[in-house]
């Protein structure tokens, strides 16, 4: 159990990070949230999903 659960932490964890750098926001956002990601996983993906930049096109 505990082995899918982190493959599903991992790919959201990834998936946030490809969504940030390809956010229009510029390059020192984008560098604090991808580091919020990283250093705070769960919480920081979180924070990032319901306050992040947002992609233009949504």
């Amino acid at each position: 159990m505990e082995f899918i659960l982190g493959i599903i932490h991992l790919a959201l964890i990834i998936w946030a990070l490809i969504n940030i750098f390809q956010s229009p926001a510029g390059t020192g956002a984008k560098v604090l949230w991808a580091l919020l990601v990283i250093i705070f996983p769960i919480v920081g993906f979180l924070i990032w999903f319901f306050a992040g930049p947002k992609s233009a096109t949504a």
